[in-house]
């Protein structure tokens, strides 16, 4: 029966945010053994960005190490990457923390995503509590993932909490390889390990603009589409400036319905659900926004982007089910058939191939001249990012629908 780890190994962690400590955690992981057991702690719903503020890394005969990079970012990069750069790495969800990772000059070489291994193995919900008790028979006791970890100093049981994100991953992943190598899915996992590395090895920040946003497609007129570019502008370098979350200043539903509803009067700004009304000087900050863009030519409001053409990206649900109706049954044909080929392999069917990528490769083939033979489907798929393993089981799939 699984046993409960408050204080894992009876330990009391520390935490470095010196350019001191992190070479006394150099020096020791350097004469460690085996794979860097790593993760982050990011603050991204307090803080602007999603860089780290914490970082955890485990490795056996050297210990569990604490490491807040905050105001030290260059020391640390030169400190930490000559020890982790190019080894082998444990990572939960890896594709969650190799960004800000990245983003202080840390990269692996090898990789093994505990999180992956779960979902090919076939666990529905693979969280890093659900796998540690399934493997090593140990309960973490969970709840501090949503917390501000900008914070300082941090709460002991918050860094007892970041300690055990690592401390059992070698023991885990190790539990799960065995399994991996004993249902004939080892080379899938190793496959798609080297992906995430080949995928985050010159990665670089994306830079989000207005129209990222969710929910933008749904305004029509360009007055309201400049009331979200202007509103979106202000409030970025607003919370650029203050470090702050955007979100925290004005969240996207009350800005897009801002956008949407066009108040006229304060008043109206302040009967928007959502608005934060009862902040100092919001409404009249906000409104003055607003009266801008009123105020504005309309011949510098932007305009709706539309879709691209079938050469490229497949239309909405909507649009896709109304006007090319064939096509579409052809797309449900093809998520019965991966599903039922993913149960087969005892797989979850996003990692067998993802639906985005599915969509695309459906509306490709059929919307271009034929004939397609599974050659010529599998050289789609590659184009479109598919890996090896996946190609093979997924390409034949497509005669299903008449190629």
């Amino acid at each position: 029966m699984p046993h409960s780890h408050r204080h894992p190994k009876g330990a009391d962690y520390e935490l470095d945010a010196t350019p001191e400590g992190y070479r006394r955690a150099a020096d020791a992981l350097s004469r460690g053994r085996g794979p860097f057991a790593i993760d982050t702690e990011r603050a991204s719903s307090y803080r602007y960005d999603d860089r780290a503020f914490l970082v955890q890394v485990f490795r056996r005969d050297a210990g569990t190490f604490l490491l807040a990079p905050e105001g030290h970012r260059s020391e640390f990069q030169e400190i930490l990457a000559p020890v982790l750069n190019g080894e082998d790495w444990i990572v939960h969800a890896a594709p969650e923390d190799l960004p800000s990772l990245a983003e202080l000059g840390l990269y692996p070489g090898t990789l093994f995503d505990t999180a992956l291994a779960g979902r090919i193995l076939g666990f529905d919900k693979p969280n890093l509590g659900a796998m540690v008790e399934e493997f090593c028979g140990v309960h973490l006791e969970k709840g501090h993932g949503r917390e501000d970890w900008s914070e300082v100093p941090l709460p002991p049981e918050w860094l007892v909490y970041a300690a055990e994100d690592v401390i059992y991953l070698n023991e885990l992943a190790e539990a799960q390889a065995e399994l991996l190598a004993a249902t004939d899915k080892l080379d899938i996992a190793d496959e798609e390990f080297a992906f995430i590395v080949a995928e985050y090895a010159e990665w670089e920040p994306t830079h989000k603009t207005w129209r990222d946003m969710k929910g933008i497609s749904h305004l029509k007129k360009s007055e309201s589409l400049a009331v979200a570019r202007t509103a979106w502008e202000v409030r970025d370098s607003q919370a650029r400036a203050r470090d702050l979350s955007p979100s925290l200043l004005l969240p996207n539903k009350v800005l897009l319905a801002m956008a949407k509803e066009l108040p006229r009067t304060p008043r109206d700004l302040r009967m928007i659900p959502g608005f934060p009304r009862r902040r100092r000087g919001a409404v009249e900050s906000w409104f003055s926004v607003l009266e801008s863009v009123y105020e504005s030519d309309p011949a510098d409001w932007p305009e709706r982007e539309h879709k691209l053409d079938h050469d490229s990206l497949p239309p909405g649900k909507s649009a896709w089910q109304r006007h090319h109706p064939d096509s579409w049954e052809s797309v449900q044909a093809m998520r019965s058939a991966v599903a039922y080929t993913a149960s087969q392999l005892e797989i979850q069917p996003e990692v067998l191939i993802t639906p985005a990528l599915l969509r695309q490769a459906v509306w490709t083939v059929t919307q271009e001249p034929g004939p397609w033979s599974t050659h010529r489907v599998a050289i789609l798929l590659r184009a479109l990012g598919a890996r090896e393993w996946q190609i093979a089981e997924v390409a034949p799939l497509f005669q299903l629908i008449g190629t």
